[in-house]
């Protein structure tokens, strides 16, 4: 278990932001996790937990505790059971399970992190999401201080939420299983309109897993999300804001709001997200709101390629990241009455 103090905490991330960590602790096994986050607990010290990074806004004070990075590796396939360390690097197990043939996770090919954060976050893009597949999670509970394992149900999943999102202080992923599905070297079936457009296939269709994972990468790289150190699009943390979700009430609003805006022909996003709620789309709002991509001219702008992901142009300090999603939010509001919501974690900071 690596050890260093007063440790820089922006290059464990993809924004490359924020300041150091009194101390960062890099763990490579189940058991130095574990220990790692025991004497945090026993000794009253904030913990830190980092796994990927993508999905993280460090303030620019940086961390006054112990940062524990978890660094553990493993990819278990057992027929159509799949088991990950928290550790691993998602997209890489994405391609491993295409390679191996199986189908339930290709459509979330090139998103940057861990396979650790997965569940958290309830991770999903292109028509999937991890709860779809995710049978179990092993997870150290800080609470009664044991190993437990969470089936699907225990993760209480929704839209980019789950349980360990709920109570973050609790919960630390060690361990993912999927079932995923043997389809005869064929993708599930295509739930996104532009993948199944990009295919030149019909919703619902299911075509070769290699080009499932290739035509996902096409279109992410198109977009800014898929990493490359020499592109500073891709310094961000993908989707900065989630998707707004409205009952039926306050989408009516939202309607009027966008008739007296941009005219009556003109129809604002919208998909079902259960009984008497309505899910729109955080990306158009932020677009018909005047913030169009490569808004600002600041060290941290809107991406040149999508509008949902707020990066970092080489020299931005998280302040500057901040002063640009409060600008958003603000204007999005004002224009739509709808607040936006981050997506990424912050960490002494908020919007």
């Amino acid at each position: 278990m690596q050890e260093l103090h007063d440790a820089p905490l922006a290059p464990l991330t993809t924004f490359r932001l924020g300041g150091p960590a009194t101390r960062l602790v890099t763990a490579t096994t189940d058991a130095e996790v574990i220990a790692a986050v025991r004497e945090a607990d026993d000794t009253g010290t904030p913990l830190l937990l980092i796994g990927g990074g993508s999905n993280l806004v460090i303030g620019d004070k940086g961390f006054d505790g112990t940062a524990l990075h978890i660094a553990t590796r493993g990819f278990s396939l057992d027929g159509t059971t799949l088991e990950l360390a928290a550790g691993e690097i998602w997209t890489d197990a994405v391609a491993r399970t295409v390679e191996a043939g199986l189908a339930g996770v290709e459509c979330l090919a090139g998103i940057p992190g861990s396979a650790g954060a997965t569940p958290i976050q309830n991770v999903g893009a292109y028509g999937q999401e991890v709860s779809a597949t995710i049978t179990e999670v092993t997870a150290y509970d800080r609470r009664s201080r044991e190993t437990v394992a969470l089936s699907n149900a225990d993760c209480a999943f929704s839209y980019r939420h789950s349980r360990f999102k709920a109570d973050p202080e609790r919960y630390v992923v060690l361990r993912v299983r999927f079932e995923l599905e043997d389809a005869g070297g064929l993708s599930a079936p295509l739930r996104y309109a532009e993948t199944a457009r990009a295919l030149g296939v019909e919703a619902g269709d299911r075509v070769p897993l290699t080009a499932a994972r290739e035509t996902v990468l096409k279109l992410r790289a198109g977009k800014g999300m898929v990493l490359d150190p020499e592109d500073h699009d891709t310094w961000s943390a993908g989707s900065f804001f989630t998707n707004p979700i409205l009952t039926d009430e306050q989408f009516a609003a939202f309607r009027s709001r966008v008739a007296e805006r941009l005219g009556d022909a003109v129809e604002p996003p919208a998909f079902p997200a259960g009984e008497g709620r309505v899910k729109t789309s955080a990306a158009w709002l932020i677009d018909k709101a005047g913030f169009t991509k490569g808004y600002g001219t600041g060290p941290a702008r809107i991406s040149t390629k999508h509008t949902l992901a707020l990066t970092n142009r080489g020299e931005a300090t998280t302040e500057d990241l901040l002063a640009l999603a409060r600008e958003v939010v603000a204007g999005v509001h004002d224009a739509f009455g709808v607040t936006l919501v981050n997506e990424p974690v912050t960490v002494g900071v908020s919007l």
